[in-house]
């Protein structure tokens, strides 16, 4: 209803246009024509040559020759605009235009003003790694994640895209920095978070900022080791009231992650396997010519050719029926599984953003609803967002007081989309939809238990995850004295959750399940904040300091319950509540909570605008830590020298227009472990099930009663670590920031290293300690170095405006400390091969090479149970002529060697154009997960497969890189190998996009301030490796296993302001 609705509304938009359109078309121009002409400069006198002249709200314009000439012709009374790129925009009456006009360097890009932490500084005074996002590269992407939208963008930062409706994603700051949560911290207007953006509009947002070295981010101290990510919400605007609306309508297309085995290919290649195999077939006839009378109708049939024992295929005889003990229960189809779990999606995302305010005050109220009901049926994820921003000023603007309060309501599926995905891979496709009394098809006998994927669509339309946020904060500000301020915040960020899954009764072929089940959660958790700080700027000279002092708390708290019972005789939403269920009650609960109290402080100091220092110190302390070391403190400071400004550097500013170089060191810490992780902790546990593990209840008999209940006693579940301290990250980073020729050309270099150590693991422990010998332990140590690279070039061609943004990096990580019980639970063997001194993501294994192709190879290699022509040979890494544990080494690290990506916008008059690339190169994955059943057919049994397996070994095809088709695993061929690892480096088409934006005298007419219609894609083109050593034989090598499918996409979008 919303999709029509929407299309309807743009339909008749479309029509306004046209008719208004018209109407300006068959208009006389009647008025009077001027002729203005001038030269433009700059400030040294130099002619500007190509500088755009253009009759306001018109498309009428010219440039400027090679001596900055220019001639125009426009209405009397009009307005002449002159603009070039890295120069201030200037405007004149048609009948007053000097005859020299003189352009400025456009300062803007340096005296932009960056939220650092606590305070905001000016883009040209920073000495920190921080990068700064363009809000409209990125507002018009429809994801629910706008953090998913700076992927490629910012360098350094790596997101990994998970492909679910809620634009989920895992994001890292220069790599991995310890072995626990890698997450960065966000700052949210001034409140922390370490939740997932989706529940933030991306509309709402004014500013994103990304702090990547200590330097920048040890202000936020405790919880800033893996960086920070600042999100700067919008405000009210003065001058009155604003209305912008957006709206935007995404149609996805679903992708294939895997081809599968059709019915036909199916029973051909185990027909190969049971011939390759030498086991006996289910044919029509004996080789003696005589029918098969232990012919089973209910699978497989093969009509073969005998030629002594040797069969050879006529045809597969598909069966009618599939039976379910000897009884025929469904008729043999031909499923195409992933399709039926298929569709088209659809996203739609609304904003309406009203602002209003005058010079004492300013409010904001934004709306905005965004719904993605995903390519896999059952999946979806919609969110209403409801912002309320204000501030007012009193005491003559000495006092302002405001709030940024959001309330986010969303709904997600509890249906998985990888989990379909996997659903749909493992049932068979002769398996038919419905069986014959139609009820829901299933696996047969003799098949594995495997899920109809459409039943667990339909049967879980009912059940869904709700989630309510509540984030924000009320301030004050006041100006004490002349450059004396204080301020104060207290946040919120609380959150609900509630569910409820009904699990019906089925029967799915022999599978079945005739108890009708409920279970129900809630939680409800989050943490207030409390921060104050005074802060004084004042000069002395040509010194410019500002000094800032704080304290802050905060206090988290969680809960949660759990609920369930069986036994329903009605299975509706209406009925099934817990207190109609007859039979296993059951229900859980717990709760937890920390604190952290924090002093900080910093200094920034700059000399003649030339030389730049920064000094901050930050105290924390965790409750979640032992006493003997609650506290931890993390100094950091960062010098900068802006070279440009140096009086000797004058005669080279016209070229290089701007150089600035900068150092800084620092230390943040980590404390992202369990809550009661330095404690001792005993647990009464009355019962626990034994059916997959050691019943560790402590109930038990003690006076010998023999009858009644049963004492329960405490089984102890962690021991303590009174010396547990925190995880600390140092980092150095040097960085060039520079613009070349009035600023058409600006970048930035950077290199970082950095060293955690006391990383937090909770190491296995020995069986003589008993049950819950664990504990947390200070015990790793990581190093991580990079270079970020960082070129934006823009200029003007004619009427086209043109700006080109460039971003490489590249990062290396290495394990250098780890405790001795630790080490043998990351890759190596644990002897001379070990994780230290190694990437984190090294992979390790055996080494394949290539497959036996003939009884000579197989008797000339070395011994290795199981070989034999068609299958697997691997290298005899030591030389000893076995093939064992001894035989594994490195094959590669997940990690790339870099990440890219390259950004391009374009206008001309009233239209802007825009792509957008990424992609990584050097990058590999462990594809076990999918290749297991693309390439083998014995690893899995009574499930489908891949159709690559149509393309294995055989006499007839020896050519082939894949094994033989065997329902056997003789050779070990699951054992971790090269085979398993393919290169994943790619290069995307993330985005293109053509917008235009309607011209002044239409908008007048509609009494509108602007208006923009835009159409884009995403998704668009992979390039990926297909060829050689590591060949990425999957779809999509950003989701290289079975995750929700990346769907490529088309966005039709509209934005109106009034």
């Amino acid at each position: 209803m919303k999709t029509t609705t929407f299309l309807r509304r743009l339909r008749a938009g479309t029509a306004l246009l046209a008719a208004v359109l018209g109407l300006c078309c068959v208009q006389a121009t009647l008025a009077q024509q001027v002729v203005v002409k001038s030269t433009v400069v700059d400030v040294q006198n130099e002619p500007v040559i190509g500088a755009t002249v253009i009759e306001k709200g018109t498309t009428n314009g010219t440039i400027t020759d090679m001596d900055g000439n220019f001639s125009l012709e426009v209405k009397q009374g009009a307005t002449v605009q002159v603009s070039y790129v890295g120069y201030t925009t200037q405007e004149f009456p048609a009948g007053s235009v000097p005859a020299r006009i003189v352009l400025a360097e456009d300062a803007e890009t340096l005296s932009e003003v960056v939220v650092t932490g606590y305070s905001s500084q000016r883009k040209a005074d920073l000495t920190g790694a921080v990068s700064v996002v363009k809000m409209d590269d990125i507002r018009d992407l429809n994801s629910g994640n706008a953090v998913q939208s700076l992927q490629g963008r910012v360098p350094g930062l790596q997101i990994a895209n998970t492909g679910q409706p809620d634009g989920d994603v895992d994001v890292k700051i220069r790599g991995v920095s310890t072995l626990g949560n890698s997450r960065p911290l966000y700052i949210i207007d001034g409140v922390p978070s370490t939740r997932s953006m989706n529940e933030i509009a991306t509309s709402d947002i004014e500013s994103i900022q990304v702090l990547k070295d200590a330097s920048a981010a040890t202000i936020y101290g405790s919880r800033a080791a893996n960086g920070v990510i600042i999100i700067t919400t919008k405000k009210g605007k003065s001058g009155g009231t604003h209305v912008e609306f957006r709206a935007s309508l995404t149609a996805q297309q679903w992708q294939r992650a895997i081809d599968l085995l059709n019915t036909e290919e199916y029973g051909l290649v185990r027909y190969r396997a049971t011939v390759n195999d030498g086991k006996e077939l289910n044919t029509t006839t004996l080789s003696n010519g005589q029918p098969n009378p232990k012919l089973n109708r209910y699978t497989y049939m093969y009509d073969v050719t005998w030629k002594g024992d040797e069969p050879t295929l006529n045809r597969i005889v598909i069966p009618k029926y599939l039976d379910v003990a000897g009884e025929p229960v469904m008729q043999a189809a031909n499923t195409d599984w992933v399709k039926e779990i298929s569709r088209t999606g659809f996203t739609q995302n609304y904003n309406l953003n009203l602002t209003t305010g005058n010079d004492k005050g300013r409010a904001l109220f934004a709306l905005d609803y965004y719904g993605n009901n995903g390519t896999v049926r059952g999946t979806y994820f919609n969110r209403v967002t409801l912002r309320l921003n204000s501030d007012y000023r009193l005491f003559n603007d000495r006092v302002t007081i405001g709030e940024n309060l959001s309330i986010a309501k969303t709904r997600n599926s509890t249906l998985k989309g990888n989990n379909l995905q996997e659903d749909a891979k493992n049932i068979q496709s002769i398996v038919p939809i419905r069986d014959l009394k139609g009820g829901w098809g299933g696996p047969a006998s003799n098949m594995s238990d495997r899920q109809n994927p459409v039943r667990l669509i339909e049967d879980n339309k009912q059940n869904h995850e709700d989630v309510v946020r509540l984030f924000g904060d009320i301030n004050l500000s006041v100006d004490i004295l002349e450059g004396l301020a204080f301020r104060s915040r207290f946040g919120v960020d609380y959150t609900g959750f509630w569910t409820r899954a009904m699990q019906k009764t089925y029967k799915s072929g022999f599978m079945s399940d005739n108890t009708a089940r409920l279970n129900q959660s809630a939680n409800y958790g989050g943490n207030w904040i409390l921060s104050n700080t005074l802060q004084y700027k004042f000069k002395a000279g040509k010194s410019h300091f500002d000094l800032l002092a704080g304290q802050e708390m905060l206090k988290y708290t969680f809960s949660d319950m759990s609920a369930g019972r069986d036994g329903f005789l009605l299975e509706t939403p209406d009925y099934m509540y817990l207190s109609v269920g007859d039979g296993n009650l059951r229900n859980a609960g717990s709760g937890t909570s920390y604190a952290l109290s924090s002093f900080f402080g910093k200094i920034n100091y700059d000399y003649a605008d030339r030389y730049l220092a920064s000094f901050t110190v930050r105290r924390d302390g965790s409750s979640r830590f032992g006493k003997n070391h609650r506290w931890g403190t993390f100094p950091a400071f960062s010098l900068g020298w802006r070279v440009s400004e140096e009086p000797f550097f004058e005669k080279a500013r016209h070229t290089v227009s701007d150089l600035k170089l900068r150092y800084g060191w620092g230390q943040t810490g980590n404390q992202e472990i369990d809550n009661y992780a330095s404690y001792g902790l005993y647990q009464a546990r009355y019962y626990a099930d034994p059916t997959w593990a050691r019943d560790e209840g402590t109930a038990y008999d003690i006076h010998g009663a023999g009858q009644g209940a049963l004492p329960s006693g405490f089984i102890r579940i962690q021991r303590a670590n009174p010396d547990l301290k925190w995880e600390t990250t140092t980092q150095h980073n040097a960085g060039i920031d520079f613009g070349l020729f009035d600023q058409r050309f600006t970048g930035s270099l950077d290199y970082f290293f950095k060293r955690s150590s006391d990383i937090l693991v909770s190491p296995p422990y020995i069986g003589t300690i008993g049950f819950g010998g664990n504990r947390w332990v200070n015990g790793a140590s990581m190093e991580n170095s990079g270079v970020e690279f960082m070129l934006t070039y823009h200029t003007n061609i004619g009427q086209v405006g043109l700006n080109i943004t460039g971003n490489i990096a590249s990062y290396r990580n290495k394990i250098t400390e780890l405790p001795e019980d630790v080490v043998n639970s990351y890759p190596g063997n644990g002897n001379d091969q070990t994780i230290l001194g190694r990437p984190w993501k090294s992979l390790f294994g055996y080494v394949a090479d290539g497959l036996f192709r003939s009884e000579a190879e197989v008797k000339a290699h070395a011994e290795q149970p199981g070989k034999g022509v068609g299958r697997i040979r691997y290298k005899d890494i030591n030389n000893d002529g076995r093939i064992n544990d001894e035989d594994r080494t490195w094959l590669g690290v997940e990690d790339p060697d870099f990440l890219y990506g390259l950004n391009v916008n374009a206008t001309w008059r009233q239209f802007d154009f825009s792509m957008f690339w990424h992609g990584q190169v050097g990058s590999y994955a462990n594809v076990t997960t999918i290749k297991s059943f693309t390439d083998f057919f014995g690893f899995f049994g009574g499930q489908n497969y891949g159709s690559r397996l149509l393309d294995a070994w055989s006499t007839e095809n020896d050519g082939s890189t894949i094994p033989a088709v065997s329902a056997n695993n003789v050779n070990d061929e699951s054992r971790f190998s090269s085979y398993f690892v393919e290169n994943t480096s790619f290069l995307k088409l993330v985005n293109m996009e053509i917008g235009y934006r309607l011209p002044e005298r239409m908008l007048k007419a509609a009494h509108m301030e602007s208006a923009r219609v835009y159409l884009s894609g995403q998704n668009l083109l992979t390039l990926k490796k297909t060829w050689g050593d590591n060949a990425f034989t999957g779809v999509d090598p950003e989701t290289p296993n079975f995750a929700y499918p990346i769907p490529r996409s088309l966005t039709l979008g509209l934005q109106v302001n009034f």
